[in-house]
């Protein structure tokens, strides 16, 4: 799996609440000519919000554009992009080698991806909840088989309407690329245990820990409201903890930080048609990064979006 850190390592020299801010190399997006046709879009959940906000905006230029959104989870996106159901195929974890056989045995060459925006994935409480922080291996034994079941006094909240109760746990399902990811990094891909209640998306989730006082489930930070708390995570017992925060993510000091790709079909033979083309320059432009921040994740740098954009053969202008 690609780490953030290995991309974004010496990017950023300090860091502060400026870096969640859209880099200022980043243009702005000038619409283009030849741009009309059906726009859709399979995969995750959690990058719901962000396809429809992006296509929002992308329709404001192109009106005639006809967008349709489906978000089931990230496993479905490869067998879309192999279909030919989808011009794009949003994933909140990379695609497995498996998914990446099927599809270059069917095309002669493999998908392309790009990272469209950073995501914190949270582990979320209830807002009362006296917890402030854990650790990747308290998480490992909260939620997978790996620990026995838990209350809240073994996270060390000593507040007596908490210590004694169990803990209730909230996920996401296994066509979640949000629970892939979770169960490799935050579980030491051991199995959920299964108490965990899963829930139909991304949203679910927090709903479901915002009405009990006594749950915790996972999900984007760009899903947080205000009836719950994400709480500080360390990557070990006893070390620092760190917010799911942009500072953090950037750093690498943020245990569950992660890239949203969106994985394309696209043969380095022919030139990306335009409405394709147009849409990713909207991605990574001033406005589809302005988007990203607005719907609560952590925009990419304009070096990362020009090796993407590269990637793609298209030529970028900053």
């Amino acid at each position: 799996m690609r780490k953030i850190t290995a991309f974004l390592a010496g990017v950023l020299v300090t860091a502060s609440a400026a870096v969640a801010q859209v880099d200022a190399q980043l243009p702005e997006y000038k619409p283009s000519q030849g741009v009309f046709g059906s726009l859709k879009s399979v995969g995750s959940d959690t990058l719901n919000n962000l396809m429809t906000l992006w296509t929002q905006e992308f329709t404001k230029f192109y009106p005639s554009v006809k967008p349709e959104i489906e978000g089931k989870g990230s496993s479905t996106a490869p067998p879309a992009l192999i279909e030919g159901q989808s011009q794009f195929g949003p994933m909140s974890r990379e695609m497995k080698s498996s998914e990446i056989d099927k599809f270059e045995a069917t095309f002669g060459y493999k998908p392309t991806v790009i990272r469209t925006a950073i995501d914190c994935l949270a582990v979320y409480v209830h807002k009362d909840c006296p917890l402030e922080e854990i650790s990747i291996p308290q998480i490992t034994k909260v939620f997978s088989v790996a620990g026995s079941d838990m209350t809240w006094g073994d996270l060390g909240v000593t507040d007596t309407a908490y210590a004694n109760k169990p803990i209730n746990l909230y996920g996401r399902n296994s066509a979640s690329g949000t629970y892939a990811y979770f169960k490799e990094v935050g579980l030491a891909k051991n199995d959920f245990k299964a108490s965990v209640k899963e829930q139909p998306g991304s949203s679910a989730v927090v709903q479901a820990v915002a009405t009990d006082r006594f749950g915790m489930g996972y999900s984007g930070i760009g899903y947080k409201t205000a009836d719950v708390k994400a709480v500080r995570v360390s990557l070990d017992d006893g070390e620092e903890a760190f917010p799911a925060e942009g500072d953090y993510a950037y750093s690498g000091d943020y245990p569950l930080a992660r890239f949203l790709y969106i994985y394309m079909n696209y043969d380095a033979r022919k030139a990306l048609d335009p409405l394709r083309a147009e849409f990713v320059k909207l991605v990574f432009s001033k406005q589809g990064q302005e988007v990203v921040v607005k719907d609560g994740y952590i925009p990419v740098t304009a070096d990362i979006a020009r090796e993407d954009l590269e990637n793609l053969g298209i030529t970028p202008d900053f």
